[in-house]
Order: C-alpha cells, then structure tokens, then sequence
C-alpha cells in the first residue's frame, strides 16, 4: 500500500513540492511507498479545442525526474483519454487509485479536486475518499508575498519576461533543454558564435521575446551565457522564433549536442538595429549587463 497524491503538477512548482514533501513524510512514518500518480498529456490537450496555444512548464521526463529528486518512490503515469475524463470520483478512486495504484493514504491540495464530477466540494470528495478506504490529508495553500503560487501565475510570469520571480515560485530557475542546431553563422562573423537550441519538447513554455542573462549546462559543465529569444530583427526578415545562447568564455564545435539554457535575468527586449556593427557594440554592453547577474 502507499501514500499518494494525483494531478498533473506542471511546473512542480513551490506548491506543488509542499504536498510532495507531505507525500514522502507520510509514507515514511507509516513505513509505506510514496507514490505520485500523474497524466499525460495535459488534460487541456485532449478536451479543448484551441489546446494548440497549450504550452508547459514541464516535459513528463522533467517531472519524474523532480519527483524522484524529491524522494517519491514511485511514479505512475496514466494515459489520459476522453473516456477516462468521464470517470467519476467515485470511480476514480476505487478502479485506479485503490485497485491500480494500491493507495491507503491520499495527499491533496487546498484546491484539489478529482474526477469528472469536480461540482461537489472537497469535504464530499473527501467523504467519497473514505467510502472507498482512503484516508485523506490536506495540505494548506503556500502563499508567497500574499500571492498564492500556481502553474498558471508561473506562464504569466515566464510571458512576461520576469524570469526572476517565475524562480522563486519554482524554487528553481526555469530551464529550456534541447540539441544545438546548426543556424546561419552571422554570430560568429562579429565576435559573438551562438548555439542554436532546438527544443526536445515543441510544448515547452519560452520565455518572452528578449535578452536574457542564462546559466549554460554542456557536458556536465555550468557556463554563464546571453540567451536571445526572437525573430532576430537586425538580420531575418521572417517571423520564426528562434533560442540562441553565446556562451561566455567558450568557443568550441558543440553541434549535436545536449544543452540546458537556465534563465537567470532578462536583460532587455528584443530590438532592430541599423547595422551589423550596431549590434555588436550592444552585444559588448549586454555582455556587462550579464555579467552584473552573477555578482
């Protein structure tokens, strides 16, 4: 048997690790397994129309990798359909939680709600839960700065350009993965090679459009970069958007290759500049501003 809690905790954000945490402390005083049991994909995704704008904080691969950090023992992804939307709490709770997943003891949020009947109230779902031979706990809502943390603050935040406070409810920074493309070498011509990220995730949520001050993870090595999100104005005409990163101190053939761009601080937007040359004197004056970061 096992302590669990369920959902989709996109972002596995500050709120989301406070029910983690009750989760791993339950079962360790009761001598259980934790247990977290997710979906994928994003129920958005599968019931509403305009789903294509859906973009997330994290990949399924990122999450378990943070519950596992987090010290969940176990990780159960269950597909989700519209004929499992369908399924009432009651129905929920008996066939997959407590039949699938083996789950005595059940975590959940101020907030939480399970099942195709989220009308009722939570004291009902918390009734439905004993009939089926679960014990509840409830973990109060985390506020930071009289703000109460959710995934949907944190896109808020990240479309917004404010990289810094999208961290703090995190409790880590907010990180773009993916391979290091081949682009058109202009960065190179005036001083300033860039990799180019192509992201494993097409879903993943980029930042605003602008400069920002990014931590570089390659090869198990941590660099400071610039990261420019954008359709580069100066020298595209087209609309594409684009994720380059100039690595500080670094000048090496890394075509191919895994890369972690973690945003640290935006910089600035994105601007057009009249020339070739114009832009690289703001890419020396970028370069200080980045600089002044990691002070």
């Amino acid at each position: 048997m096992s302590v669990a809690a369920t959902g989709f905790f996109d972002g596995v954000h500050l709120g989301h690790q406070k029910v983690l945490s009750a989760v791993r402390d339950k079962a360790r005083e009761l001598g259980k397994e934790s247990q977290i049991v997710t979906f994928w994909p994003h129920p958005r995704s599968v019931l509403q129309q305009q789903a294509y704008d859906l973009r997330l904080l994290t990949s399924l691969q990122e999450k378990e990798m943070l519950f596992s950090s987090l010290g969940i023992d176990k990780i159960t992804v269950l597909d989700f359909t519209r004929e499992f939307s369908r399924l009432s709490t009651e129905q929920f709770l008996r066939q997959y939680l407590v039949e699938k997943c083996g789950v005595s003891h059940l975590v959940i949020g101020y907030d939480h709600r399970i099942g195709h009947d989220q009308g009722e109230t939570q004291s009902q779902m918390i009734e439905t839960c004993r009939r089926c031979g679960i014990e509840t706990i409830r973990v109060e809502e985390l506020v930071m700065d009289g703000q109460t943390i959710s995934s949907t603050k944190i896109r808020r935040l990240l479309e917004e350009g404010n990289v810094v406070r999208a961290a703090e409810f995190l409790g880590r920074k907010y990180a773009l993965k993916g391979v290091v493309i081949s682009g058109n070498h202009l960065g190179r011509t005036i001083g300033f090679p860039t990799a180019n990220l192509g992201l494993y995730n097409p879903l993943k949520l980029v930042p605003m459009n602008g400069v920002y001050a990014v931590d570089v993870l390659l090869r198990k090595e941590k660099y400071r970069g610039i990261c420019n999100i954008g359709v580069r104005p100066t020298v595209n005409a087209g609309n594409n958007i684009s994720i380059e990163t100039h690595i500080l101190d670094f000048d090496e053939d890394i075509y191919g290759l895994d890369l972690v761009v973690e945003f640290v601080g935006r910089i600035r937007e994105e601007v057009k500049f009249p020339s070739l040359q114009a832009l690289k004197v703001q890419l020396e004056k970028d370069k200080t501003d980045c600089l002044k970061y990691f002070l």
